[in-house]
């Protein structure tokens, strides 16, 4: 890892440390009209996700140094925040985890929409308050979008959790 991203990790991962302070006194969803806990190993991977912001999108990519495409980021992040083997395409990804509705969406859990016109052709990190990260082609890096996004709502398609 080069000093820059090093630098860059730390200061998101104590931006997040300090929020999460503030945030009150549990492990809870900000916002949420219940009280469903949010998983250590969810917050673990969201952190973790947020250091790779601005990382180069490449096709096939598997590690931040050379770029990362969507199901190389998950598996990369998964692997390096949770200790977690999930890997392959986006499809095998969501072959291999626990199908949820939408509204049990927790932070670390992954969203999986159809965007080339076949089934959970792209993944994400889901992150809280209807946002993740995730790595498209278009604009080249890994950025935060929205799921109420026109384009990315009408793609919608699953949320698979891995752990918990």
């Amino acid at each position: 890892m080069t000093a820059r991203m090093t630098i860059r990790n730390l200061f998101i991962c104590c931006l997040a440390l300090l929020l999460a302070a503030c945030g009150g006194t549990g492990l809870v969803r900000p916002g949420s009209a219940d009280d469903t806990p949010v998983s250590e190993k969810g917050n673990d991977i969201v952190i973790y996700s947020l250091g790779l912001i601005d990382t180069n999108y490449r096709f096939g990519g598997k590690n931040p140094e050379a770029g990362l495409d969507c199901s190389g980021m998950v598996t990369y992040v998964y692997k390096q925040a949770a200790g977690l083997n999930v890997t392959g395409s986006a499809a095998d990804i969501a072959r291999q985890g626990r199908s949820i509705s939408k509204t049990e969406l927790r932070p670390g859990d992954l969203v999986f929409f159809n965007t080339m016109h076949r089934a959970f052709s792209h993944v994400g990190i889901y992150i809280g308050d209807g946002r993740f990260i995730n790595a498209p082609s278009t604009n080249g890096k890994v950025r935060i979008d929205r799921l109420d996004n026109r384009y990315y709502a009408t793609r919608f398609e699953a949320v698979r959790r891995y752990f918990d």
